[in-house]
């Protein structure tokens, strides 16, 4: 009996009826188990050492963290600085949206948190001053996807843990590929408002406003700075910048910014237990699916399959890239890293191709699942909040989807760009 393709079946009939990811895994990875005749116990043991990985706390304090950051006052100083930065631009809220969106994502760690932090506030502004609600909520969901790329992120964490690659050198390499699409959605923003006629330009920018709303909010700018330059310093390590990041978030919305609340704080820990509750159901049980793609050595397969196209490493990874955003379509992030690293890392690595930007290449690759019905987290978040179809916040969002996938064709095609800041600071 073919134990691969029975896995395979098995896990996308399971999705198909709408058995949660964990539970399909797990039912795939034991049928796997029984053709191989491994002994079960493999499952207990492989959820266990899922757990183990010190760096693991890194996520539950990243996202403790931006919560306590975001309830503490601290997005709404960001909010104001993008505000006064691009806002009097043409369709200056929707660039505002964006902007707040690349300073949040390097405090919050998550494309879904980016989006409901920062559209909570820039998209109820934008229907007000009569900007298309679609057009908002697919700005909001676009611009929160940066999340996962901008350091830290907790995407970028997962796929370190599962092909054992270096966090930092990771963070680094994921801060110019976000900003540059950063850049991109700023320009597609500006298009559609000019050619939609969203938001007049209103009085000019002068420095003045920004460098007061910057001296206010100093503090939120700080926290990036601290946590980001004290793991390249050499101060502290990850998981160590994590833990100051939250202090660093208590510390500012109790006794500086003042917006924390026992409340507030309760409802974080509270989120950081269910969310982090969820990511470990998760990794339990597709690691040890992930696991079994090696024992039945599914990459020697897949690499037979590209066989006749090894030679040329870029065509590789573009048809990986489209294999992750299809996959991405259906299935989130969290398992979709966990399972198909494990499958296409070893092809990587044949190529040559450095694991920092194979990292990167599958990150952005579930950017553009975030944007991709039906499982596309970002557009549902930005549905509820804009309060429109999922089906209409989605076609708006297709042309917002391009500066992702530049991004993604600029990593492939020219790799040295991604990789210059990490092998500049830790050497090749």
């Amino acid at each position: 009996m073919n134990g691969p393709l029975v896995m395979a079946v098995l896990f996308v009939g399971c999705l198909a009826i709408g058995v949660p990811v964990p539970f399909a895994a797990g039912l795939a990875t034991i049928c796997g188990l029984l053709i191989a005749d491994i002994p079960l116990t493999l499952l207990a043991q492989s959820a266990f050492t899922a757990f183990e990985p010190f760096p693991l706390t890194t996520i539950p304090m990243f996202i403790l963290a931006g919560q306590l950051m975001e309830k503490g006052g601290m997005s709404d100083r960001l909010i104001e600085i993008a505000k006064r930065l691009v806002g009097a631009y043409r369709g200056g809220l929707g660039l505002v949206t964006v902007v707040a969106s690349m300073f949040f994502a390097a405090l919050s760690g998550s494309g879904p948190a980016t989006t409901a932090a920062v559209g909570s506030v820039t998209i109820p502004a934008m229907i007000k001053e009569e900007y298309s609600a679609r057009f908002g909520g697919a700005l909001a969901a676009a611009g929160g996807a940066i999340g996962s790329i901008i350091p830290p992120s907790n995407l970028l964490i997962i796929y370190a843990l599962v092909s054992d690659t270096s966090i930092p050198r990771l963070f680094l390499a994921g801060i110019v590929p976000g900003v540059v699409v950063g850049l991109l959605l700023l320009v597609a923003a500006y298009a559609i408002a000019r050619y939609k006629g969203f938001g007049e330009k209103t009085e000019p920018f002068t420095w003045g406003p920004l460098l007061r709303a910057a001296w206010d909010g100093k503090w939120a700018i700080g926290a990036p700075i601290i946590v980001l330059g004290g793991i390249y310093a050499g101060i502290f390590t990850p998981s160590e910048a994590a833990g100051v990041a939250v202090f660093y978030g208590l510390f500012v919305g109790l006794f500086v910014y003042r917006g924390l609340t026992l409340g507030k704080i309760m409802e974080s820990a509270r989120f950081t237990a269910i969310t982090i509750g969820t990511v470990l159901i998760i990794l339990g049980t597709t690691k040890a699916f992930g696991q079994l793609v090696t024992v039945y050595d599914i990459p020697s397969d897949m690499a037979a399959l590209f066989a006749p196209i090894m030679e040329h490493a870029w065509l590789v990874l573009i048809c990986i890239a489209i294999f992750y955003v299809l996959v991405g379509m259906w299935l989130e992030s969290i398992p979709q890293i966990i399972i198909f690293t494990a499958v296409f890392l070893p092809i990587a690595q044949q190529l040559g191709v450095d694991p920092v930007l194979f990292g990167i290449i599958t990150v952005m690759t579930c950017e553009i699942g975030f944007l991709t019905p039906p499982i596309g987290v970002n557009l549902f978040v930005a549905s509820k909040i804009a309060n429109v179809t999922l089906e209409d916040i989605s076609a708006a969002a297709l042309p917002l989807l391009i500066p992702y996938v530049i991004v993604l064709l600029m990593m492939i095609l020219i790799p040295e760009w991604v990789t210059f800041l990490p092998d500049l600071r830790y050497g090749e």
